[in-house]
């Protein structure tokens, strides 16, 4: 706790949709400017970064305008979205100073370095920060799939999932007031109530290998610092 970070290395996922802000698509210069500050501000801490980001603010394979599309095709159409969004956050990193590289499944040597595990392990100790872009590279996985993956290869003490509520709630909180948060879960626990917070995909391969997800609100500025100190925030999920 205090100035000191509770995991030595740490993965962040942040939906494509927290990038919108107020917009209906695309990425809002204030929101990418506000998430650029909070990894600035939790890189100072000390702990190494990764980030995995979605794509649903530009496209998603299974989105609406995606219907009728053959399956595969619309999901490397999400896969590049994911590339955009990653690019646009490593400039605005960049801009405060802090030294961030692209990594992406799908080779595009133009525009981003090929995932290779031990050149992320290389950036990773030399304190950049790594955007793992372009999910597995492989139609029919989510993001949230990547970054259990990208987690694990990497050796991540904790998956961060930031989101647009507190937690984890039994319902919807959206659409029901009356949704109970939950602070604390098993993976077990997750599958079984069929909670949609993340697909079970990723849950299954965090619980197969310990990987604890902590799940917290990305707008409560300070929230990803709090998150890598090892204070409560949230809702966890772990064995």
């Amino acid at each position: 706790m205090g100035n000191s970070p509770a995991f030595q290395r740490a993965l962040l996922k942040v939906s494509g949709e927290a990038l919108m802000g107020r917009s209906q698509f695309g990425i809002h210069p204030d929101m990418l400017s506000y998430v650029a500050d909070e990894l600035v501000g939790a890189a100072a801490l000390g702990c190494q970064l990764g980030v995995v980001l979605g794509g649903g603010n530009i496209f998603r394979g299974v989105s609406q305008s995606a219907q009728g599309m053959d399956r595969v095709q619309a999901d490397h159409m999400g896969m590049l979205a994911t590339v955009m969004n990653s690019l646009a956050l490593q400039d605005a990193l960049e801009k405060r100073g802090l030294p961030t590289r692209v990594m992406s499944a799908l080779t595009m040597p133009q525009v981003a370095e090929p995932f290779i595990r031990r050149r992320a392990l290389r950036h990773l100790d030399k304190g950049r920060l790594v955007i793992f872009a372009a999910g597995t590279g492989n139609p029919y996985f989510s993001t949230d799939t990547a970054a259990a993956l990208r987690a694990q290869e990497v050796g991540s003490q904790v998956l961060l999932k930031a989101t647009k509520v507190d937690g984890i709630y039994d319902s919807d909180p959206v659409t029901n007031p009356q949704a109970l948060k939950l602070d604390h879960l098993t993976y077990d626990e997750v599958l079984t109530r069929h909670l949609k917070f993340m697909d079970a995909t990723a849950i299954s391969l965090a619980g197969e290998n310990r990987l604890p997800v902590i799940v917290f609100d990305l707008l409560k500025p300070g929230n990803i610092l709090r998150a890598l100190r090892g204070e409560a925030v949230g809702s966890r999920v772990e064995g």
